[in-house]
């Protein structure tokens, strides 16, 4: 990603993470633009393949993909895709993670062995990624570094806390993402 002054570059960044961690949510808050959605009410039809015990309130659940997009300078413009959290629908994966130049992975601290499978798209994809440790309403507050323990990621690895209910905080887990990003590059 190269940025010339004066020239608008746009960057596609994926907002993944296991079922019910906040995809939908996050895109909802930090997005200029009415974000696309394609969520439909879960039915019975999910039963076997969604497991609801870490979210017993959920209804919907996104089915195909989420969009948004942050302008977060005059040379960058966020082109967000939230990909769904089931293992059933990981093929929407490969057609999403073309040309995407990183990932911000959410993760919900009380179900971080679900996170594990989202880490392995990530990666098997070629993914540069960041981390969002997302928070709960009555949950309790885990040290990044024993989140970033158990998940075995690499001391270069951000990890950030976030609420994916709050703009500011969406935007500083992705900004986040972009740095890491763009200090590849130098």
């Amino acid at each position: 990603m190269y940025l010339d002054s004066g020239v608008r570059t746009a960057v596609k960044v994926l907002v993944v993470g296991h079922f019910g961690v906040g995809k939908t949510t996050c895109i909802g808050s930090i997005s200029e633009i009415e974000p696309l959605r394609t969520e439909e009410e879960i039915t019975e039809a999910s039963e076997g393949f969604d497991d609801l015990s870490g979210t017993p309130d959920k209804t919907t659940t996104t089915v195909a993909m989420d969009f948004g997009r942050l302008t977060i300078s005059d040379e960058v413009v966020l082109y967000l895709f939230g990909t769904p959290g089931q293992e059933r629908f990981k093929e929407m994966w490969e057609e999403l993670s073309r040309g995407a130049l990183g990932a911000l992975v959410l993760v919900d601290p009380e179900r971080l062995d679900e996170s594990f499978p989202i880490l392995d798209l990530v990666e098997r994809f070629g993914l540069t990624y960041a981390i969002g440790v997302n928070h709960f309403d009555g949950t309790p507050g885990y040290p990044l570094a024993e989140v970033r323990e158990a998940l075995n990621l690499s001391a270069d690895t951000p990890v950030v806390p976030c609420d994916v209910r709050d703009e500011q905080s969406s935007a500083h887990a992705l900004i986040t993402l972009v740095r890491h990003l763009l200090s590849l590059i130098d």
